[in-house]
């Protein structure tokens, strides 16, 4: 691994025995509170993520879902603690629609984060599970000042969400987002996580916060019952792996969007990707058109596990994925269709601990603030049923109970039977892709976690357009045009690019401390001791 930075991000890696990078300062503070009071790295995890919720808003909420990928030692674990349907979801609900909404009431299914936090704190925490809100609620009553990237997210927020629901009410001063360095109080909000830390989330699910969130719902236009809520559970899932060179990248399994990133690396290494230099234009070429293939899988076949019609491992069978990876002509771009395989807003942060205790966990409220829809108590919900199909037959069709089509997804590889590196890389449709240029960066560049962030990125935007980063070389881009490729070249402040956190291994061997990167590209802060 090199350990010294290439790319000139301006951050150095953080080597430490104990480490937590998040998207907001004062949340990676609040975890290394948490490791500090003999906490580990669940409790850590934990703790930046409940802090996030205060100090991010922009990006998740308490209304959220979530997932987690977590090694305790000796073993890697998964949570999907991903959203379900409300009943009255069922596709009549729908019939006078061709798609589903973007934001408000008709994209809100219920919210898993809070289920989520409750289950990793009895599975694996050490701390009393309310202990691990106290930075959360201080910074929700007594205020702190807003960040400069949050502060513009949230500007941007206005416009679109300013009428639904609850938002402008919850989250605007005199009408207008907090300025950057602005003090951002929410006593209402303290008020709700101190509700979920004495019932340990039992009010959330069935007590007076679903009552209130009900309520409101039915008085505002939505669907939502106790019982919607009282139905909800999370589900422990066995991770997704799949081989890349000496290592494995673990995802969650469907209905995470995590099986994109691993379809591509297979078409990739099928494709003999490593004949071409690092940052050349062909690899940067195989890589974009590899996605594409697996964006076009993954959108095809990806849902529900219970409504799946492919097996995942028909999806990653190495005979399919070479049958993909011939279609490619390495010298033009092209356009493709799923396979035929053989039948059978987001904020993500991780934490490690001298134990050997590592997390990469996610969560997220999808498009910024969400659906904009904001319950009484600061509960902001996210807009994640959009991600529903209303095609008659589709394996991702609406249903009631059933879990959408999901993009968040915490990553986390192996080498051998050893740990390697928790990451993940935050930002919409932007995550697997980010996974796959995250992956080739540390397994076959041996960059650290800070460099394989601070690489300039390419994307395939949600319209299905190339758009690559200000820093990517100017002959990278005249190459790709060369190639066919329609490339588009963001501002050097382009937010579109996601934001990375990653803790990696330092060695192979069980003495190991960790290093850790947190994105440039946000306000973040990588940290530990």
């Amino acid at each position: 691994m090199l350990i010294s930075p290439p790319f000139g991000g301006g951050r150095a890696p953080v080597l430490a025995r104990n480490a937590v990078a998040s998207s907001q300062p004062l949340a990676t503070q609040a975890g290394i509170e948490a490791l500090q009071d003999g906490g580990n790295a669940v409790d850590a995890a934990l703790a930046t993520a409940i802090t996030l919720t205060v100090v991010e808003p922009t990006m998740n909420g308490i209304g959220g879902d979530g997932f987690a990928l977590i090694w305790d030692g000796q073993k890697l674990h998964g949570l999907n603690a991903s959203g379900q349907a409300p009943a009255a979801w069922t596709p009549e609900y729908f019939a006078t629609q061709k798609a589903m909404d973007l934001i408000g009431w008709k994209t809100v299914t219920v919210p898993g984060v809070v289920a989520g936090w409750i289950e990793l704190s009895r599975k694996f925490g050490k701390l009393p599970f309310a202990q691990l809100f106290k930075r959360a609620i201080d910074y929700a009553e007594n205020g702190y000042p807003v960040s400069p990237v949050i502060a513009r997210q949230w500007r941007e927020a206005i416009p679109i969400l300013k009428n639904q629901p609850g938002f402008s009410e919850s989250f605007l001063i005199d009408g207008k987002a907090p300025s950057a360095g602005q003090i951002w109080r929410y006593p209402a909000q303290a008020k709700t996580l101190k509700e979920i830390a004495a019932t340990e989330t039992e009010s959330f699910y069935k007590g007076p916060l679903a009552k209130s969130m009900v309520d409101f719902a039915q008085a505002t236009g939505g669907c939502f019952t106790m019982q919607d809520f009282a139905n909800y559970s999370t589900e422990w899932v066995e991770p997704l792996g799949f081989n890349y060179g000496e290592y494995t990248l673990h995802e969650i399994p469907p209905n995470g969007s995590g099986i994109a990133a691993q379809i591509a690396l297979g078409i990739l290494e099928a494709a003999n990707v490593k004949q071409y230099p690092a940052n050349s234009t062909q690899r940067i070429h195989l890589q974009v058109e590899a996605m594409r293939m697996a964006f076009a899988d993954a959108y095809a076949y990806v849902s529900d596990s219970s409504s799946m019609k492919v097996a995942p491992s028909a999806l990653l069978d190495k005979a399919y994925l070479a049958s993909r990876a011939a279609l490619i002509n390495h010298q033009q771009a092209g356009t493709y269709g799923p396979g035929d395989p053989h039948s059978g807003g987001t904020v993500y942060l991780c934490a490690a601990d001298e134990s050997g205790m590592m997390i990469s966990y996610i969560q997220s409220n999808f498009k910024g603030f969400g659906s904009g829809v904001v319950a009484p108590g600061g509960i902001a919900f996210h807009n994640r049923g959009m991600s529903f199909n209303l095609e008659d037959g589709h394996p991702n069709q609406v249903a009631p109970g059933k879990r959408p089509f999901h993009t968040i997804i915490p990553a986390f590889l192996t080498k051998g039977s050893r740990p390697s590196m928790a990451f993940g890389v935050m930002g919409g449709n932007m995550q697997p892709q980010g996974h796959i240029q995250f992956v080739m960066r540390f397994v076959d560049e041996y960059l650290n976690p800070q460099a394989c962030s601070d690489a300039p990125r390419w994307r395939i935007d949600d319209l299905g357009k190339l758009t690559v980063e200000a820093s990517m070389p100017q002959s990278v881009v005249d190459g790709l045009k060369v190639l066919g490729h329609e490339v588009a070249i963001q501002p050097a402040n382009s937010l579109d690019f996601g934001s990375a956190q990653a803790i990696a291994m330092i060695n192979d061997d069980a003495d190991s401390a960790f290093i850790a990167g947190s994105d440039h590209r946000r306000d973040g802060l990588a940290a530990g001791f």
